[in-house]
């Protein structure tokens, strides 16, 4: 177990002399505390496995430094991390018992038989593999292979982390509720540091603690599922988490209102004096705009389409020539093709060139 600091970390595939531009990831300086859980979370390209790597030591970084408890480990090799990595794809080996793979680790470190059979036991119990010990792995369903890969990434109590490569991928949607679930049951359990990379918000959100959110190679924000949800500090944390992602759009900003397509939207906080020639935008939730009857006061806008998500209803609008989501409060009937749109203030944030201003009181 293991503190995981990651000092100004970058890589490119290109070569040290490639074009800072083009790196795979660009410079990250930012600390993982000992027996977290953390998330990975971002589109295919966007850097995540490659810092993942990065981490294990498949990957040599073009620079920087990788530390576990303050030593560097830059130069070691994934052997000597003492890393254990799980995959997208189960590895097992079929010719074996469950229990034959679970001990396998542990039996290759020279791992005493009687602290083998002790750890074993409990992993196989934590995993609800108890009952396929002495079952060959041939033949097993996916979920099951990829709880024994998971198992066998578990099994040594002295690893520095474990690290998940998507490793739900390949499993049936309603057994990965039930394995996130144990996932996270484990990590409480076990109170080892756990870094697990996903491009679904759903896996991200249900299994860690804090989410480190990448977009085109950079961390662009890290933070619990909350403060990503009601904070974003980028527009594409805004866009990319929630479903349906935050309404980001072009606006005039001037003090306590902004002007979207000539309409007024009232700001709860002030915002005199923003980067001069920046990309001004306004973000805000689904969740925090309702639809309402048109009346005086409220901006106006047309229906395009409801969506029914059984617990909830979003309105897809448009204002002029800029789209809304907003959500249709419970009970409300959809007054024609035309409504009003009600804002919460205090969720309406304000962002230039894509990053968060905080504005003033």
């Amino acid at each position: 177990m293991a503190r995981i600091d990651l000092v100004d970390l970058a890589h490119s595939y290109g070569g040290n002399a490639a074009d800072p531009s083009s790196y795979a990831l660009k410079p990250v300086t930012m600390t993982w505390r000992q027996g977290g859980a953390y998330a990975l979370l971002g589109p295919s390209g966007c850097g995540k496995t490659t810092l993942l790597n990065l981490i294990s030591g498949i990957v040599t970084p073009s620079r920087g430094k990788i530390l576990f408890d303050g030593v560097d480990i830059t130069p070691l090799s994934t052997q000597k991390r003492n890393i254990a990595q799980v995959f997208q794809f189960p590895v097992i080996y079929d010719t074996m018992t469950v229990g034959q793979n679970l001990a396998f680790p542990l039996k290759n470190r020279g791992v005493p038989k009687g602290e083998i059979d002790v750890r074993v036991a409990q992993i196989a119990k934590l995993l609800d593999l108890t009952p396929d010990l002495d079952r060959k792995a041939t033949r097993l369903t996916a979920d099951a292979k990829q709880k024994i890969s998971l198992g066998r990434g578990l099994v040594r109590s002295d690893v520095a982390a474990v690290l998940f490569d998507e490793p739900l991928t390949v499993i049936d949607p309603e057994l990965k509720w039930q394995l996130r679930s144990k996932l996270k049951a484990l990590h409480r359990e076990l109170d080892l540091t756990m870094i697990y990379v996903t491009h679904d918000q759903t896996e991200a959100l249900t299994f860690a603690d804090t989410v480190v959110v990448m977009h085109d190679g950079r961390v662009v924000q890290s933070g619990t599922p909350a403060e990503l949800f009601d904070k974003p500090a980028h527009t594409f944390v805004g866009y990319f988490i929630g479903s349906p992602g935050m309404n980001i759009v072009p606006a005039k900003v001037r003090g306590r209102e902004a002007q979207v397509d000539g309409h007024v939207i009232a700001l709860n906080r002030s915002y005199d004096k923003l980067p001069a020639g920046a990309r001004i935008e306004i973000g805000v939730r689904p969740e925090f705009v309702d639809v309402a009857a048109p009346a005086p006061g409220l901006i106006s806008a047309n229906i395009e389409r409801i969506d029914d998500l059984g617990r909830v209803r979003f309105a897809r609008l448009r204002v002029g020539d800029v789209k809304f989501a907003a959500r249709v409060p419970p009970g409300f009937s959809v007054p024609g093709d035309v409504a009003g749109l009600i804002f919460d203030p205090s969720r309406v944030h304000v962002y230039a060139d894509s990053l968060l201003i905080e504005g003033t009181k």
